[in-house]
């Protein structure tokens, strides 16, 4: 039976606060660590690369210069050992990790939140995916970060060592997110699509009224920073809920998920956020989904969800390849079948959240 030894870390992204990374750095330590970390896993692990059932590596959805690496060392690997190739999806398998921790019968809808992605889509099977909506511009995670740099949050006492999307978390606890109101995107659209370029704009415009009001110049604190740190992340939150709703209905309306065992997966990095998990758990409840996350090591990139998506195809024999000629890497890569514009035919109006998720309301 394959299963998943163990996983190795290796952190190979430049430090840089809330900055991001830098593909042609993240590409050289990829090249200077992938050796030593392939060797350290098998030695741990017990295992050696003779005795492997197959190589699963991600082909798609990345960075290019990363994914060259990796594609190229695991293509080497194949070829000298003559082992099958599984390519994997990244999103794919972001989408099934909660199949290794957790018992979950397909179909389920899931939801995708990270620095570089928010989807929401239907998992049918192992590769059989219905996309009903994604971000039309930047991703909730990258959007958080770009707030707290414009904050300057590296440079509040409490947040000096934290990622911005974390900063953002923790001073949002204390503050007070009534003393600021973000008008929520696409309201105009019944879809499952999301923005969040334009809540961004939004939010740095306040900043900059803000510091006026402060006599104060980019760079240095706000006295109401807690407030606006709780004010964004309770729109996001409220973004967020919105559409995951409306694909709730849309589900359960078009008979692609059972009314009776429906259940939410979330995973991402962003789903990490208590304050948005917490909304996403009582919006499940309220409409009776089931609501599961793979634990917080497995939710932000890591190999053990690679290894279990190539477990999944392997038990499957589903993109099992014994020929590697064509084999190509994608930077960009959708995700299964978009039927996003049949949701937006649908036109589904979504019930005021107050009603059922009190503290929801603005």
């Amino acid at each position: 039976m394959p299963a998943v030894f163990w996983e190795k870390r290796c952190t190979v992204r430049r430090k840089s606060i809330y900055s991001g990374i830098i593909p042609v750095v993240a590409q050289q330590l990829h090249r200077e660590n992938i050796e030593r970390v392939v060797k350290e896993a098998l030695s741990v692990s017990g295992v050696s690369v003779h005795e492997l059932a197959a190589i699963a590596t991600t082909v798609k959805p990345g960075l290019a210069l990363s994914l060259e690496v990796g594609l190229q060392y695991s293509l080497n690997l194949v070829n000298r050992y003559q082992k099958p190739f599984i390519p994997i999806h990244h999103m794919e398998a972001h989408a099934l990790t909660v199949r290794l921790t957790h018992h979950v019968e397909f179909p389920f809808l899931v939801l995708l939140l990270s620095g570089g992605h928010c989807i929401l889509a239907v998992a049918q099977g192992v590769s059989d995916f219905l996309l009903l909506g994604q971000s039309i511009d930047i991703a909730p995670g990258d959007m958080l970060d770009k707030v707290a740099r414009r904050l300057s949050l590296r440079k509040h006492p409490e947040c000096h060592s934290m990622a911005g999307g974390k900063a953002i978390e923790h001073l949002a606890q204390t503050g007070n997110r009534q003393q600021h109101t973000f008008r929520l995107p696409m309201q105009q659209y019944r879809n499952c699509d999301f923005s969040f370029s334009g809540l961004q704009n939004l939010v740095n415009k306040a900043i900059i009224q803000k510091e006026k009001e402060e006599g104060i110049q980019e760079g240095e604190i706000l006295s109401c920073v807690k407030d606006i740190a709780a004010a964004v992340q309770h729109a996001v939150a409220v973004h967020i809920i919105q559409r995951t709703y409306r694909a709730m209905l849309f589900c359960i309306k078009n008979s692609i998920l059972s009314s009776k065992n429906a259940t939410l997966v979330v995973s991402g990095g962003v789903a990490s956020n208590q304050y948005i998990r917490k909304g996403l758990q009582t919006l499940a409840d309220a409409n009776d989904f089931a609501f599961l996350c793979p634990p917080p090591r497995l939710c932000t990139d890591n190999g053990v969800m690679i290894a279990w998506n190539g477990i999944e195809r392997l038990r499957a024999g589903l993109g099992v390849l014994h020929s590697t000629d064509g084999i190509r890497y994608e930077p960009k890569a959708p995700l299964g079948i978009d039927i996003s514009k049949r949701v937006e035919e649908d036109s589904i109006k979504v019930p005021k959240l107050k009603k059922k998720i009190r503290w929801l309301a603005f």
